[in-house]
């Protein structure tokens, strides 16, 4: 089978790329790793319905998208993409095989990773983990739960649980106190409806009696399983019994696939992560792969959205300039954004797990440094950091800047990992029936 396009993730971004394609005829195909549309934001959207005018704007974008001619496949997953446009795919029936002249990578974010000592325990977890587990009923957290780090998820996760009728025992909010301060200056109008929808989840959570803690560094206690959460204030700790911790220190680019297809990425000072290296149109520097949404730079859903559209646009030779405005718009916020919530320093001591999978810790980093070790490749020979499941989807973002602190360079001098296909373990029935 060949197609015009073949689109990697049904989130915001990869919904308006099909939506846009097929309006102008192009074939189409979407592979999604999950059982219905809407990617971890919009995720179970259809079966909670519309809560306001942004969640019955996605709605419609989605029954668009069902209601076109989109081959859509789900609980599918992509475990290679050759340089002459075949994909191969696998689901429940097996794997699959089809050449696509382009593919549009749409695989939004993975959470930045909060290393603090315990965050391995049992009952520690990530906001966007318990974020998607209350979205799907699975967990509605009670009166032992908080919350640790900084960003505009942590602050919207506290007031889902508190409509779904869970209880937060309180918000430790380990951001910068001086960074109000210097954003000052990115306020604008622009810029308010995001600053007032802040404001009104504080006013939530502070109506609930949710405490709201400024801390400077946080643990997660317990000698097998979570018993309390630890926090600094000033020059002193204070302890409060916890059973769930959930740690959030914002988004970063999921780059797994885009690095095992061989496009160029560039390293942000201010998301603190690497990215792909995109035009206008989302195009890389590999022929036949666009980028579209957060997977190119974290921007939102809505400004998602709008680069699906331009990199289906592109495709076709169509007129981008009013969504290039449009997306301009929604990403006003960022600068604001970005400075209010800066990526929060790794002080990690040497006993602190970095690679969770092979329990490599940054001690082992730093010894691998003393020893002539480089680059996150090199690490891999020296710890076996990134060489477990994740395939350093979790231990990637930390142990470079833990190596890059040994080594004295900045984090934009040190080799990433090279990461190879597949991407994801691949079950050898599913290599078979190929």
């Amino acid at each position: 089978m060949s197609l015009d396009l073949l689109i990697v993730g049904a989130g915001p971004a990869g919904i308006g790329a099909a939506v846009e394609a097929v309006r102008h005829g192009l074939s189409v195909m979407v592979l999604d790793e999950n059982s219905a549309p809407g990617g971890r934001i919009w995720q179970a959207l259809e079966t909670r319905g519309a809560k306001d005018a942004d969640d019955a704007a996605a709605l419609g974008l989605i029954q668009r998208f069902r209601g076109g001619s989109a081959q859509v496949h789900w609980n599918a997953t992509v475990w290679a993409i050759e340089p002459d446009g075949q994909v191969f795919w696998s689901d429940a029936d097996g794997a699959h095989l089809v050449f696509a002249r382009n593919v549009l990578l749409a695989t939004g974010t993975t959470e930045r990773p909060l290393p603090v000592p315990g965050w391995t325990l049992p009952g520690v977890m990530t906001v966007g983990a318990a974020q998607i587990a209350l979205k799907t009923g699975g967990l509605l957290p009670d009166k032992g739960t908080w919350l640790a780090g900084q960003g505009p998820l942590l602050l919207l996760y506290a007031t889902q649980v508190l409509d779904a009728g869970g209880t937060i025992a309180g918000v430790i909010d380990l951001s910068d106190g001086f960074a109000p301060m210097r954003a000052l200056r990115h306020v604008s109008v622009s810029a308010w409806p995001e600053i007032s929808r802040g404001l009104a989840w504080r006013r939530q959570l502070s109506n609930a009696g949710v405490r709201w803690i400024a801390a400077s560094a946080v643990r997660a206690d317990g000698e097998t399983v979570l018993r309390s959460v630890s926090f600094r204030v000033s020059q002193n700790w204070k302890t409060e019994a916890a059973n769930l911790l959930l740690l959030h220190d914002g988004v970063i680019p999921s780059v797994q696939m885009s690095r095992a297809v061989g496009c160029v990425h560039t390293w942000s000072d201010t998301q603190r992560c690497w990215q792909p290296v995109v035009d206008e149109w989302g195009r890389t520097s590999v022929p036949g792969i666009l980028i579209a949404g957060d997977g190119a730079g974290i921007g939102g859903a809505a400004a998602a959205v709008l680069s699906g559209r331009i990199a289906a646009l592109g495709l076709v030779g169509g007129d981008a300039s009013p969504l290039r405005a449009e997306r301009a718009r929604y990403l006003a916020v960022r600068p604001l954004l970005d400075t209010l919530f800066a990526p929060l320093p790794m002080r990690l001591d040497d006993t602190t797990l970095v690679c969770r999978c092979e329990e490599v810790t940054a001690g082992a980093v730093r010894q691998a440094v003393r020893t002539g070790c480089q680059g996150m490749n090199q690490l891999k020979a020296y710890t076996r950091c990134g060489m477990g499941p994740c395939q350093g989807r979790m231990c990637g973002p930390i142990g470079i800047e833990v190596l890059a602190e040994a080594r004295g360079v900045p984090v934009s001098a040190v080799e990433p990992l090279r990461t190879r296909f597949p991407t994801k373990p691949v079950n050898v029935g599913a290599l078979t029936s190929l």
